[in-house]
């Protein structure tokens, strides 16, 4: 231990023993680098270090002084904090990774990304760099030749936006939160999936929005549920995943997308489409965005299930004005995204590495995808959600089962399970089930488990 960390353990230890009680004024820095055999740097170090922990005050002139003792801030969450940090409590599991068998993530293996360098990458592009661009702030837009390409990747998809209506964020999950920040206040109504993506139920509950589910059904949301919906709670916003949905597999029909945007027209309400899996899906495949055209559905995307979830670069498409509110936003939040990351995904894209990357990651999805539905049906699980070209499957498990209490019996056996209680915004009757991610479901651990621990 150095003599500042011995000196500032030997004062925290009378603090918080009583020996020094609050409002003790200290020795000066010159009698207690007397007394410590130590130079008068070492203690005023020492002492500035425990004002920064709030253990001491520093008052001009009269020297060094114990505090009350008294937090900053309660340890306990309020209310509607606690409530969003419980409906986000599987990410917690899936950024830990204590678990050997990983069944409920949301992410792919890593092998599935193996070919990727992105230290190599960013070598590369850090040697090209001017000062300003490698140390200075960089536009709140984001990196303007990124969000020319994404502009690009929209028209492909029959998006027509311009560079102007794209704005990066820190992936999809900053998008969402910019959007439901502009778009709800406290206690607005917002309508999501059921099931659906939970941590944009924590982000909701964060900004004390009711958050009130509508019913996934296989080709997209269930339409009387959701007219019902509106017509009992006026919602301002409905959040929804129309492709590859987040937890069921399942994908939004041409004519239910059609009936969506004619309902939110009806009742006055903004769609949030997100679309993660979308470069690895086909163009044409009936998205919201591509209907509307931006103009009541507010399009996010990220490269955080295709690319790689710590490069954190996603956008959000929307119409002109909207994105300048959100832009101002993101830039009294955040400041600016991270201009060399953006800067790697645009490098990779212009390179063709990122489509040769997308090649092999479908292949992977595909082959993975048709051995999970054969293996979990073998398993006696109940599929009623057909796959469209995502990670997940809904599984379920029958009658009289309890979902989380098999998921802490796997747990014991290092089994990460995903229940299905957790993608829902309220309490329900429905069918205990599991998200299942394809690339881990024909694990014998796992499929063993699953056939013994449910008899």
């Amino acid at each position: 231990m150095g003599r500042t960390d011995a000196i500032m353990e030997k004062l925290r230890a009378q603090i918080e023993s009583g020996l020094l009680r609050p409002g003790h004024r200290l020795l000066s820095v010159r009698a207690a680098a007397v007394e410590a055999g130590v130079s008068k740097n070492t203690v005023a170090e020492a002492y500035d270090r425990l004002v920064a922990q709030g253990l001491l005050s520093s008052k001009q002139g009269s020297g060094y002084f114990v505090t009350s003792g008294r937090s900053l801030a309660s340890g306990t969450p309020s209310a509607h904090i606690a409530e969003a940090i419980d409906s986000a409590s599987l990410l917690r599991e899936q950024l830990v990774r204590h678990y050997a068998v990983r069944v409920g993530d949301g992410r792919p293996p890593a092998a599935w990304m193996g070919r990727l360098d992105f230290g190599r990458q960013l070598a590369q592009l850090k040697s090209g760099l001017d000062t300003e661009a490698d140390h200075g702030y960089s536009s709140p837009w984001g990196y303007q030749p990124l969000r020319e390409r994404l502009a690009l990747m929209l028209i492909e998809r029959s998006i027509h936006a311009s560079p102007d209506q794209v704005l990066l964020t820190y992936g999809a999950n900053h998008a969402l939160d910019l959007v439901s920040r502009q778009l709800l206040e406290p206690g607005d109504v917002a309508l999501v999936d059921s099931p659906g993506y939970y941590p944009l139920f924590g982000k909701l509950h964060l900004g004390k929005t009711r958050t009130i589910g509508v019913q996934r059904l296989d080709d997209g949301p269930d339409l009387d549920d959701l007219v019902r919906k509106c017509e009992m709670f006026r919602p301002k916003v409905f959040f929804t995943q129309s492709l590859a949905h987040n937890p069921t597999g399942s994908a939004i029909s041409l004519p239910v997308a059609h009936r969506l945007l004619q309902i939110a027209e009806q009742y006055g309400f903004y769609i949030v489409e997100d679309d993660p899996f979308a470069d690895i899906l086909p163009a044409a495949s009936p998205r919201l965005a591509t209907l509307d055209q931006l103009k009541r559905v507010v399009y996010i995307g990220t490269f955080s299930k295709t690319l790689s979830a710590n490069l954190r670069v996603g956008y959000v498409a929307g119409e002109a004005r909207l994105m300048e509110t959100l832009c101002d936003l993101k830039m009294l939040t955040v400041v600016n995204t991270s201009d060399l990351l953006e800067r790697i995904v645009f490098n990779m894209i212009s390179s063709g590495q990122y489509l040769r990357h997308l090649r092999r990651l479908k292949l992977h999805v595909e082959q993975a995808t048709e051995k999970a539905i054969k293996a979990v049906r073998g398993a006696g699980i109940h599929l009623p959600y057909s796959a469209n070209g995502g990670y997940y499957l809904w599984g379920e498990l029958g009658e009289g089962q309890d979902e989380l209490a098999l998921a802490r019996r796997a747990a014991k056996e290092s089994i990460f399970l995903a229940p299905g209680s957790i993608f829902r915004p309220e309490k329900s009757e429905a069918p205990a089930a599991i998200r299942i991610n394809v690339a881990y479901a024909c694990n014998p651990q796992f499929l063993q488990f699953m056939k013994t621990a449910r008899t």
